[in-house]
């Protein structure tokens, strides 16, 4: 499966905040359930040069963000369409995203940060490679939430 990532254009961003809906429980991850997160989504400035696109066969299947967080490490962001998820093709799509920061960032490590609640996420995690390094809480969508950042190693 060939991905190809473009620069996200604000018209993306919006229909991403305006229509990508996920079901039950992971409709955390909806970009109108936090007001600040949503505030930087659309904010050109604020997404700078870090968030992208991704295509597959034309068809738009998901989104990463990638930050520097030093010389070595990215961290990386990521969603993917909500009719998408849950089928299977996850990993093939973090994969795309590992390449791509890894031909782009050349980091000797990639984390993430995940709500503890998303097992299907972590276990795909896992299966590439990435081992939890830290749990925290966080402040978001009007609560206080587990996450569990992880690290990979390039």
């Amino acid at each position: 499966m060939d991905y190809t990532f473009q620069a996200m254009t604000q018209e993306q961003a919006e229909d991403i905040a305006a229509s990508w809906r996920y079901q039950g429980e992971y409709s955390f991850y909806d970009m109108n359930a936090d007001p600040e997160d949503l505030e930087e989504f659309l904010d050109p400035e604020k997404r700078a040069d870090s968030y992208f696109m991704v295509f597959q066969d034309n068809e738009a299947v998901g989104f990463y963000s990638f930050g520097q967080t030093g010389q070595e490490t990215v961290d990386i962001g990521l969603g993917m369409k909500p009719e998408l998820t849950g089928k299977g093709s996850g990993a093939a799509f973090l994969k795309a995203g590992l390449q791509f920061a890894k031909s782009n960032y050349h980091p000797q490590k990639i984390t993430l940060s995940v709500a503890a609640f998303n097992k299907r996420a972590i276990s795909v995690y896992e299966k590439l490679g990435f081992r939890e390094v830290e749990s925290f809480v966080q402040p978001t969508n009007g609560g206080h939430f587990d996450f569990v950042k992880m690290e990979l190693d390039c």
